[in-house]
């Protein structure tokens, strides 16, 4: 009996015809959940970043401005929007969406238009908005912008798609590429930190800092520095356009605020009036911008935008108090909106400094995972939107000057639609960052690597594939570290990274994946009820006074911002309450908030005070709170300072606070496909997480044959179906064993 011949028996046979009568077969109605829930991060993050992400990106672009022929050119984006793939102009087909199956087949990207409205006055009179056409963008599959979105299986089957089709990924030149997830420094929190190298930085210079990764909420990053300088001063440090510049504290601190010397002075030493050595440097921080001449806010910005406008690359008519003001703005904590929050966050961060240069509080490790978070596909997609929409502003200033000598009688409207349509637009700029993983920019996007950004999706297996969607890489440039001590496995991960699941090799302990439980919180609403609440609460107000000393006080900070003080006290019963807020989901505290209290204690811990995050791309997963008897998400900060038991016998009344929901909340979702890993050496399970997504299709194709040629034995009594991109052995006249 030939091979055909048994399949066909398998295919009419009784009891295949029960199962398919019973739903086998039958695709369901809607998708499973949980198949769906491991590119979540991927598809969440970016649909944030075309929808909400694009609106704030789109008003954060400044306006272009320049001189043409006497007149002041202003250039600025009003709104952008991008579509959902469609055929070009001029086809002809009944259905005009595009399907990514139909791009793998012609090897072409998956991609919709992105069209943009662009408003121009001349010296300072509105002319109008110009609606231009910047490009063709990638479009994530699954996402709301493609056009399988919502579909259900039956639906998914018809455009050539797996009924389970889970998304996240692009199509570029017909290649399925993933954009990695990769570690970034905790957004908006000041990390104390030692490095030697920093003395290398200029005479004086010592190995303690205080850095901060600034990030706006259209997720435009830069990194920011406090010095300790030996003679006692601090020394601000920061990053524009890839290259580093420093500035005196003192100065800084005048730009911002108009405020005396003494009140200055006294925001300083908060908390620190009675250590002497700390009162005498902070004189001699402001008595050296008193020697350069700047006694009023006017004179200090004046100072500044002297010395920085040569950088700044702006329009000559602007002062030099408008450029320092543009200088403070780009530069210098740009999460906050305005000067004096910014003063007095950078007064927090120079305490935080004195305090951790007298070894009066340890310095925080920035490779543990509670002063980390993770840059989602969406933020870099935004990131890199951003800069290209700027981009293309400045290409179409430079062909106005180019054809300047065209254009008489000034600039109209048919002229500058003409010099759009010579502007460089997007197209080729996100397809080379996908096709290869290089990033091309001018800024640097607040990243420490430039390559290895993307990756092919591999389909030798599931396991392989949902892998790089779970996957969370360090970065490339820590691969050449010969230290160790970035791929250790620290106890701050239980529950977030995996401790089994990670290659050996090079990339061991660098390319880690998050637990089966593990989210990234993709969406940012905006806190503005927040302050409000804590002030209710017993927070008094940064520019209050305390009822008690400033040393018996905690500083209390929502997202990078300095919100108030909150007694020592009290602090504990501030914290409960917003905990009970938010798991009770009352008071519109988001319940992906983080409450951290950090506490005071007799020896050289971590910088106390009440820190509560509500941004995206932080880690969370779910826990049982036992004195409200609900679920609640915790951070990786914030799970330092709780008490979680795994099982019912560990649990102490009075000392834990949470429990496990599952007992194999620490594990990957390969690794919880291993068997009996309890049973097994720890190396063992570490291979099986490799072995398991190394297997092929060819082993499957011979499970599948193996099982069909009994069917002449046993017919039916186990049905088997060709699994997809496999032939049967009698068509390719290959030998099976």
């Amino acid at each position: 009996m030939d091979f055909a011949s048994k399949w066909s028996s398998l295919l009419t046979s009784p009891s295949l015809k029960h199962l398919t009568e019973a739903g086998y077969g039958i695709p369901k109605e809607k998708q499973h959940a949980a198949v769906q829930d491991l590119t979540k991060a991927h598809i969440e993050s970016f649909d944030q970043a075309v929808s909400e992400g694009l609106c704030r990106a789109v008003q954060a672009i400044r306006p272009l401005e320049f001189m043409f022929k006497n007149d002041r050119i202003s250039l600025a984006f009003v709104e952008a929007t991008i579509f959902k793939p469609v055929v070009g102009k001029g086809s002809i087909c009944r259905d005009l969406r595009v399907f990514p199956a139909e791009c793998r087949g012609r090897r072409c990207s998956y991609r919709g238009k992105l069209v943009a409205d662009v408003s121009w006055s001349v010296n300072g009179v509105p002319k109008g908005i110009i609606k231009q056409s910047l490009g063709q963008l990638p479009i994530m599959v699954k996402s709301r912008l493609c056009n399988l979105h919502g579909l259900p299986p039956k639906e998914l089957i018809e455009h050539h798609e797996e009924a389970e089709e889970m998304g996240g990924y692009f199509i570029v030149n017909g290649n399925e590429k993933v954009i990695r997830m990769l570690i970034m420094p905790r957004r908006n929190y000041p990390i104390a930190m030692s490095r030697p190298k920093w003395k290398n930085r200029g005479q004086g210079y010592t190995q303690y800092g205080v850095s901060m990764h600034c990030v706006k909420e259209e997720h435009t990053a830069i990194n920011m520095n406090l010095h300790y300088l030996d003679n006692g001063t601090v020394m601000l440090n920061f990053i524009y356009q890839k290259e580093l510049f420093f500035l005196p504290l003192g100065f800084a601190l005048k730009a911002l605020v108009d405020f005396t010397d003494f009140q200055i002075y006294q925001e300083l030493i908060k908390g620190r009036e009675a250590n002497s050595f700390y009162k005498s440097c902070v004189s001699e921080m402001l008595r050296l911008v008193m020697e350069e001449g700047c006694i009023t806010r006017g004179k200090v910005l004046n100072y500044l935008g002297e010395r920085f406008r040569v950088k700044m690359n702006l329009p000559e008519w602007y002062t030099h108090e408008q450029c320092a003001n543009y200088l403070l703005d780009q530069c210098i904590c740009i999460h906050l909106r305005s000067d004096v929050e910014k003063f007095y966050l950078l007064c927090l961060m120079t305490r935080k400094l004195f305090t951790f240069a007298k070894q009066e509080c340890m310095e925080e490790n920035p490779d543990s995972l509670m002063c980390q978070e993770v840059l989602t596909p969406g933020r870099l997609y935004l990131m890199f939107l951003k800069e290209k929409m700027a981009a293309w502003m400045v290409s179409v200033k430079l062909s106005i000057d180019k054809k300047a000598h065209r254009l008489t009688g000034g600039v109209s409207s048919d002229n500058l639609v003409k010099m759009f349509n010579m502007g460089s637009d997007v197209t080729h700029p996100f397809e080379y960052l996908l096709a290869t993983g290089n990033l091309t920019s001018k800024t640097g996007l607040g990243m420490v690597q430039n390559t290895g950004l993307c990756v092919v999706a591999d389909k030798l297996n599931f396991i392989r594939y949902l892998s790089h969607f779970r996957c969370v890489h360090r970065g490339a440039a820590f691969a050449k570290m010969r230290t160790t001590s970035v791929r250790r496995l620290l106890p701050e991960s239980w529950g977030f990274l995996c401790p089994v699941h990670t290659p050996d090799g090079e990339p061991c302990g660098l390319m880690n994946h998050m637990t089966a439980h593990c989210e990234i919180i993709a969406p940012a609403l905006p806190t503005t009820t927040l302050p409000a609440l804590l002030c209710s609460l017993g927070v008094t107000p940064v520019d209050g006074s305390p009822g008690r000393a400033y040393t018996d006080c905690y500083p209390v900070l929502l997202d990078g911002a300095m919100v108030g003080w909150v007694e020592t006290d009290l602090a504990p019963f501030l914290a409960d309450s917003l905990r009970r807020f938010k798991v009770l989901k009352e008071k519109k505290i988001p319940p992906w908030t983080e409450i951290v209290l950090v506490p005071q204690t007799s020896k050289a811990s971590m910088y106390p005070g009440l820190y509560l995050f509500t941004t995206p791309c932080r880690m969370v997963r779910p826990v049982h709170n036992l004195a409200l008897g609900q679920q609640e998400l915790i951070g990786t900060f914030e799970q330092l300072y709780i008490n979680v038991g795994i099982s019912e016998d560990e649990i102490e009344p009075g000392v834990t606070t949470h429990q496990e929901l599952f007992l194999h909340s620490m594990l990957s979702v390969v690794a919880n496909f291993i068997p009996y890993s309890d049973h097994n050496q720890s190396p063992r399970n570490m291979y099986q997480c490799q072995m398991g997504k190394g297997t092929t299709s060819r082993c499957a194709a011979m499970t599948w044959a193996l099982a069909a040629s009994s069917v002449s034995a046993s017919p039916c009594e186990c049905p088997v179906t060709p699994p997809s991109g496999t032939s049967s052995p009698a068509a390719t006249g290959r030998r099976v064993s």
